[in-house]
Formats: structure tokens, sequence, C-alpha cells
């Protein structure tokens, strides 16, 4: 067990609202991590920004180029929140993962370009 966390690429029709995905819809797999745990705190913070109610497991956020720009800027300046929770682990934020929130920000870019919507979803 622990923290499981995706991002996904979905056809523009899928996207129901910036919570939700409709049901049923081809989810095409842009990133996985496995107990990044400081990246999932700065993604439910966005979460609940953007009117998010429930525990943030299973949910699933919309990522903007404006997201993915604020996202970037944290990276660089390791503005990413200390995050703590049971299956989330301890494994801070290094060059090596940051290279590779940054790869993943380019391709979620490039999939926004394409006219397809970005979403990230955890699993703990």
């Amino acid at each position: 067990m622990g923290l499981d966390m995706y991002a996904y690429k979905v056809a523009p029709e899928d996207a129901t609202s910036p919570l939700e995905i409709a049901k049923g819809s081809q989810r095409h797999e842009l990133a996985y991590w496995r107990k990044h745990h400081n990246l999932h705190g700065w993604m439910e913070a966005l979460y609940f920004s953007k009117g998010g109610k429930e525990e943030f497991n299973c949910q699933v956020i919309e990522l903007t180029h404006e997201d993915l720009n604020n996202l970037a800027t944290a990276i660089e300046m390791k503005h990413l929140p200390s995050t703590a929770g049971f299956f989330f682990g301890n494994n801070p934020p290094d060059e090596d993962s940051n290279n590779e929130d940054m790869d993943f920000i380019q391709e979620a870019r490039k999939a926004l370009d394409s006219g397809m919507k970005v979403y990230y979803d955890s699993w703990w």
C-alpha cells in the first residue's frame, strides 16, 4: 500500500468539469509517481482551490497551462509543500524527481496544445 499518483490526458468531451472525468472515458497515462508526497500536497492545495470538498484520495483535478506554469515555478523554487500521510512514505524531492516532474510538465503542455485535457489522480 502507498500513495500512487497518475497524470492522464483525456479527450475534451470526457472532461466534464475541473473535478470530474466522464465515467468510462479513455485515459492515456502521461506520468506515474510513487509516494511523491510533496507533489501530492501541491495537487491537494490546487484541488481545494478549484472547489474540491472531499478528502483528496481518488479525486481528479484538471491541470491547465496556468497550473502547470505554477507547478514548474514551485519545483524550480523548491516550494512544493512538505506533506505527510500514513501511506505517503518519506521521499523528499531531489534532482532526479525534479527532472521527472519537469518532463511531465513538458508532456502535459504538449497534450494541452494538441487539444487534450490533463488530469491528476491519486490513490492511497
